[in-house]
C-alpha cells in the first residue's frame, strides 16, 4: 500500500523515489585560506575547451541504387510519422516534414504534409503563408491560387494573406485579377492602409479614375480628419484645385466638431495658402478659432501667428498674438473666476498692450470675485489684485485720485472684524505721504491702529513719527502699544532705547521697571538683558547687582549665574591699577560661583551637566585672573575620573573609593544586582566632590 500511495500514474510503475536525480553532497572546505597560484576564469575555460572531447558524428551515408534510396526514405518517413503521432501540435515538424519531401521533389506527398497540418491548426496563417511559398517557389501557379484562396476566405482579417496574394498576381501580370482581389478585400472594410495600397495599385497603372472612385468609397468607409486631408492632397497632386477646395469643405461640413478638426483648419488654410489666396486663408484660421475650444486650438494659433507675420502688417500681427493669449485667459478665467493666478496673467498681458480701458475693466472684473469664505488664507493671494490697481492707477495711468479711491474700496471689502492685512494700511499711508498729505497718512495708520492694531503698522508709524522728530506722538504710540499689547518685550526695550537716546535715563529706568513688573511676556530674557546692559553702560555697578539679584529671586537658570559672575569679572577693567579692588571683584565673582554651585548640589542636584558646565566656566575665569587666579581651588571641585582594575573601583585620588571584595561575579541574578547597585554608587560618587 506504501509503494501505491508513492506511485504517481504520470510516471508509470514507478515511484518518486525511484526517478528523483541524485546530486554529489557537496564537500566542505576545510581550508579557506587562498591557494599560493590563483587560477582566472579565463584559464578555466581554456582549459575546459582543450580537454573537450570531439564531436561524435554519424557516418556520411552514401546511396548507390534505387533500393538504398527506398529504404532511406522509407526510414526517414516513418521517423516523421512517429514524431508527429508524438507531438502533433508543434507546427515546426509538419514545416519539417514538408519541406524534406519537396526535396525528395515528391510535391503530392509534400501537399498531403501542407494538408494534413492546416487541419491541425487552420488559423496559423504562417502554415498558409509557407505552404503558397512553396507553390510558387516550384512554379505550380495555380496550386498557389488554390491555397491563397482558400487563406483569404478563411482568414479575412489577415492583411498579410492579402497581400502575398495580390504581390503574385501582380507579378505575374494578372492586373485584373490583382483588382478583383482587391475588391474582395475592400468588401471586408480593412485599415485605412488596405485602402491606400488599393489606390497605390491604381495609381501605378494611371487609373485616376478609378483612384478617385475608391477615395470616395475611403472616405465614406473611414470618415476620418486624416483620410478626407489624403484625399484633398489626392486631387491637389493632380492639378485638380477646385476638386481638393471641394474636399476640404466637404471635410469642414462634416467635421467641425471633430476632436481632429484643428488639422483639418489648419491643412485647409496652408492650402488656401499654397493657393496664394490669403484672404480666404485668414478667414479659415478666424473661423476656426471661434469654433475649435481653447484648449485644442494651440497649434492653430501658432500657424495664425506665422500666418499673419508672414502676410500680415505689424498690427495685425500684435493683434494675432495678443488675441491668442487673450482667449486662453478669457477661457480660463470663465472656468474658474476664483482662479487668481489666471487674472494676474490675464492683467500683465493687457498692461503690457497699454490701452488703459481694457486694463481697468479687466481689474474690475477680477476685484469683483471676492474670495468664498471670511477666511484670511482665501484672500491672501485675492488681495494683491487690489495692491497691483492701486500701483497701476500710481505709477502707469498716473491718476492719483483713482489710487485713492482704490486703496479706500479695498479697505472697506476687507472685514476687519475678523482680520485683515496690515500691508494695505501701509501702502495708503506711504502713498499720501508721497502725496505730500501728511495728516491723510496720519488718518489712515490711527484708522489701522483702532480698526485693526498690529506690529507691523505700530512700527511703521512710530519710525514715521520719529523721522519727523515728533517725540511726543512717539510717546503716545508706544503707550497705545503697550497697552494693546503688555506682553511685547520688543515694545519695552524699543521704548526705553528711545527714552535713553534722548538722555531721559530716569524715565527709561522707570520703563524697564513698568516692564519687569508685568505678569506675562513673551520674551522676558531679552528684556531682562537689556535693562542689565543698560544699568552697565549707565556705569550702576550696584544698581546691576541688585537687578542680578532680582533676577536670580525669578530664575536660577545657569545662563544666570554665569552672566552675573561674567559681570563681576568685568568690573574689574575699570579699576585696572587698584589691585586691592580688583580682588574684591574676583572675590564677588567667586562668591556668585560658589552660591551657584551650592543651589545645583543642593536644590537641583539633578542638573549635573549644568553643574559641570558652571565649574568648567568657573575655572576657564580663574585662568583669566592670571596671577590672581587661583585654579587649584576649582579643579579640587570638579568631579573625579574613576578607574576600573579587577573587581574593586575606586576613586583616581584613592578617597571615598568602594571595594568589593569576597564578592562573587560569577554570574546570576545577585551578580547582576550587585553590578547595578556598584555602577549606581560609582556615578554618584564620580561628581561628588570629596
Amino acid at each position: 500500500m506504501g509503494s501505491m500511495k508513492e506511485s504517481d500514474p504520470s510516471l508509470g510503475y514507478l515511484t518518486h523515489k525511484e526517478t528523483e536525480v541524485k546530486l554529489p553532497r557537496p564537500t566542505r572546505v576545510k581550508n579557506k585560506t587562498p591557494a599560493p597560484i590563483q587560477i582566472t576564469a579565463e584559464q578555466i575555460l581554456r582549459e575546459a575547451r582543450e580537454r573537450q572531447e570531439a564531436e561524435i558524428r554519424p557516418p556520411k551515408q552514401k546511396i548507390t541504387d534505387p533500393s538504398e534510396l527506398a529504404d532511406y526514405r522509407l526510414r526517414k518517413r516513418k521517423e516523421f510519422e512517429d514524431l508527429i503521432r508524438r507531438v502533433r501540435w508543434n507546427k515546426s515538424v509538419w514545416v519539417k516534414y514538408a519541406k524534406w519531401e519537396e526535396s525528395q521533389n515528391d510535391f503530392n506527398r509534400a501537399r498531403s504534409v501542407w494538408e494534413r497540418a492546416l487541419e491541425v491548426d487552420y488559423r496559423d496563417h504562417t502554415m498558409w503563408l509557407k505552404y503558397a511559398e512553396v507553390e510558387m517557389k516550384n512554379k505550380f501557379v495555380n496550386h498557389a491560387r488554390n491555397v491563397w484562396d482558400r487563406a483569404v476566405t478563411l482568414l479575412p482579417r489577415v492583411d498579410q494573406l492579402w497581400y502575398k496574394y495580390i504581390h503574385m498576381e501582380e507579378m505575374l501580370g494578372n492586373v485584373a485579377g490583382a483588382r478583383q482581389i482587391f475588391e474582395r478585400w475592400m468588401s471586408w472594410q480593412p485599415d485605412q492602409q488596405g485602402w491606400l495600397s488599393y489606390i497605390k495599385f491604381e495609381l501605378r497603372y494611371n487609373e485616376v479614375e478609378r483612384a478617385r472612385a475608391i477615395f470616395e468609397r475611403f472616405v465614406e468607409c473611414h470618415p476620418k480628419v486624416n483620410a478626407w486631408i489624403r484625399f484633398a492632397k489626392f486631387e491637389m497632386k493632380n492639378g485638380d484645385i477646385a476638386r481638393a477646395r471641394n474636399c476640404y469643405e466637404r471635410a469642414v461640413d462634416k467635421l467641425a466638431d471633430d476632436e481632429e478638426a484643428e488639422v483639418l483648419f489648419v491643412a485647409f488654410a496652408e492650402f488656401e495658402e499654397k493657393c496664394k489666396e490669403v484672404e480666404r486663408a485668414r478667414c479659415i484660421y478666424k473661423f476656426a478659432l471661434d469654433h475649435i475650444p481653447k484648449g485644442r486650438a494651440e497649434d492653430l494659433y501658432r500657424k495664425f501667428v506665422a500666418f499673419e507675420k508672414q502676410y500680415g502688417d505689424r498690427e495685425g500681427i500684435e493683434d494675432a498674438i495678443v488675441g491668442k493669449r487673450r482667449f486662453q485667459y478669457e477661457d480660463e478665467v470663465r472656468k474658474n473666476p476664483l482662479n487668481y493666478d489666471a487674472w494676474f496673467d490675464y492683467l500683465r498681458l493687457e498692461e503690457s498692450v497699454g490701452i488703459k480701458e481694457r486694463v481697468r475693466d479687466v481689474y474690475e472684473r477680477a476685484i469683483a470675485n471676492l474670495p468664498p469664505a471670511e477666511e484670511k488664507r482665501y484672500w491672501q493671494r485675492y488681495i494683491y489684485l487690489w495692491i497691483n490697481y492701486a500701483l497701476y492707477e500710481e505709477l502707469d495711468a498716473q491718476d492719483m485720485e483713482r489710487t485713492r479711491e482704490v486703496y479706500k474700496l479695498c479697505l472697506k471689502v476687507i472685514p476687519h472684524e475678523k482680520f485683515s492685512f496690515a500691508k494695505i494700511w501701509l501702502l495708503a499711508a506711504q502713498f499720501e505721504i508721497r502725496q505730500l498729505n501728511l495728516q491723510g497718512a496720519r488718518l489712515t495708520l490711527g484708522a489701522a491702529i483702532g480698526k485693526a492694531p498690529k506690529d507691523k503698522i505700530f512700527k511703521k508709524y512710530i519710525e514715521i513719527e520719529l523721522q519727523l522728530g515728533n517725540i511726543d506722538r512717539c510717546r503716545t504710540l508706544y503707550e497705545k502699544y503697550l497697552e494693546w499689547s503688555p506682553e511685547n518685550c520688543y515694545a519695552w526695550s524699543k521704548y526705553a532705547e528711545l527714552e535713553r537716546s534722548l538722555a531721559e535715563t530716569e524715565r527709561a529706568r522707570s520703563i524697564f521697571e513698568l516692564a519687569i513688573d508685568q505678569p506675562a511676556l513673551d520674551m522676558p530674557e531679552l528684556l531682562w538683558k537689556a535693562y542689565i546692559d543698560f544699568e552697565i553702560s549707565e556705569g550702576e555697578f550696584e544698581r546691576t547687582r541688585a537687578l542680578y539679584e532680582r533676577l536670580l529671586n525669578r530664575t536660577k537658570h545657569l545662563k544666570v549665574w554665569l552672566s552675573y559672575a561674567k559681570f563681576e569679572t568685568s568690573a574689574m577693567e575699570e579699576v585696572e591699577e587698584d589691585l586691592e579692588q580688583k580682588e574684591k571683584c574676583i572675590q564677588r565673582a567667586r562668591g556668585v560661583f560658589e552660591r551657584a554651585l551650592s543651589y545645583f548640589r543642593t536644590s537641583a542636584p539633578e542638573l549635573k551637566e549644568e553643574r559641570a558646565m558652571l565649574l568648567e566656566e568657573w575655572l576657564n575665569l580663574e585662568s583669566s585672573y592670571g596671577e590672581l587666579g587661583n585654579v587649584d581651588l576649582v579643579r579640587v571641585k570638579l568631579p573625579k575620573k574613576l578607574k576600573s582594575s579587577g573587581v574593586t573601583i575606586e576613586e583616581r585620588e584613592g578617597k571615598g573609593g568602594l571595594s568589593n571584595k569576597g564578592l562573587n561575579y560569577s554570574g546570576g541574578s545577585m551578580g547582576k544586582t550587585r553590578d547595578k547597585m556598584f555602577k549606581e554608587k560609582r556615578r554618584r560618587l564620580a561628581f561628588d566632590p570629596p
